[in-house]
């Protein structure tokens, strides 16, 4: 049996994915299910926008529009779709006539097939519309709410004790009477990011062509605001789904200079956070992150190095050498996260922006002489 022809999506279908990625309010899963496609191309498509994004302003980088017979002569829907009907030229017109075939359909090319055709079997119909069988069954799902529910406790146990990794994760979550495959910690913990902190051989190499700096903050007094800022990238559950979480703290004050959310672990988000933390309070001496791909990449370093700030990287294993931030993420889940069930990214948007309101300006700590972030760090701040 012929392999049928790869699904072909048009760019204003790739365009309304990638814009409603963008928003960070639906999580991959919702916008899998939404349109049709996969999470992992959603992802693609996404990269590859934030990536073109800067050719659209440079002059003579405008690229040729397709011409209607151009797009034809590609293989897409439409030129099948014209195929089929000059094969059987009173059958086929007469059939897509009654379809009224848009450019709003052909879209999504799973409308176009009529289940209750008595001619034409669902395998034919989408045979000329370049469609697997298969994708037309296919219904995207996201996690299970069992599997969300295990997630959220792997969450709190991984909050509480970071140094778990698969293996003890797993002992501590299966039971006799409810016995859990060590797989389905495993993938989820991947998923989730979560990677147990201690000493581990070298079972990974960092990013081709990304730059790993030193850790620069053993034995330094941290004394003023402005001198240490640090970053991180946790995973934030909600009722059907999860997005991630990146925020900017600054050392002295704890206080919390910026943040964003996003479905995906892109750097887009993390390089967002950075500049509105530069653009609000400023630049520090010394900036430092872990040793994740989104921080050691160049789009997320070179505004860093050509401000003259210092790029730590904690060492291997080591998330004390980030605690500031790392304390943080217990602070917010266990305060706010975890005492709440949203429902998606918007409703967690908007709580979250009145927590970090509050721990921000009214929350008092204990390090601080009892006085909030946002007044230790005013008051000391040297303009």
């Amino acid at each position: 049996m012929a392999k049928s022809p790869r699904r072909v999506h048009d760019a204003s279908f790739k365009t309304k994915v990638v814009l409603e990625a963008l928003k960070g309010v639906k999580t991959l899963a919702q916008l899998s299910s939404e349109f049709g496609i996969h999470a992992q191309q959603i992802t693609d498509w996404k990269r590859q926008t934030l990536e073109g994004i800067p050719s659209i302003f440079e002059s003579g980088s405008t690229k040729p529009t397709l011409t209607v017979e151009q797009r034809e002569q590609r293989g897409g829907p439409c030129h099948r779709i014209a195929s089929f009907s000059a094969d059987r030229p009173t059958e086929g017109r007469e059939r897509l006539a009654e379809k009224k075939i848009t450019d709003e359909l052909t879209i999504d090319p799973r409308k176009l097939v009529d289940p209750t055709d008595q001619q034409f079997s669902i395998n034919q119909q989408c045979g000329v519309l370049g469609l697997s069988r298969s994708s037309y069954y296919y219904q995207p799902v996201g996690e299970s709410a069992q599997n969300l529910a295990l997630m959220e406790r792997m969450d709190r146990l991984f909050t509480a004790r970071p140094e778990m990794g698969v293996r003890r994760m797993h002992q501590e979550l299966t039971t006799l009477n409810a016995p859990v495959n060590i797989k389905k910690i495993r993938r989820p913990m991947r998923l989730m990011g979560l990677e147990a902190v201690g000493p581990k051989p070298r079972l990974s190499k960092p990013q081709p062509g990304h730059t790993i700096y030193p850790y620069l903050l053993k034995g330094v007094a941290i004394e003023r605001p402005n001198q240490v800022w640090s970053t991180d990238i946790t995973y934030v559950p909600m009722k059907n789904g999860f997005l991630y979480l990146c925020a900017i703290i600054d050392w002295f004050s704890r206080f919390i200079l910026s943040w964003r959310l996003s479905n995906t672990l892109l750097t887009d988000f993390c390089i967002d956070a950075l500049e509105e933390a530069s653009s609000k309070w400023g630049k520090p001496q010394i900036f430092n992150t872990d040793q994740g791909s989104q921080f050691t990449s160049h789009a997320f370093l070179n505004p860093l190095i050509s401000n003259d700030i210092r790029v730590s990287m904690d060492s291997k294993g080591r998330a004390l050498d980030n605690i500031f931030i790392e304390r943080f993420w217990r602070t917010v889940k266990y305060e706010h996260i975890y005492l709440r069930a949203y429902e998606d990214g918007l409703g967690l948007h908007q709580g979250l922006s009145e927590y970090f309101r509050f721990y921000n300006w009214e929350r008092k700590h204990q390090s601080l002489g009892y006085q909030t972030p946002a007044q230790w760090y005013e008051s000391r701040w040297e303009r």
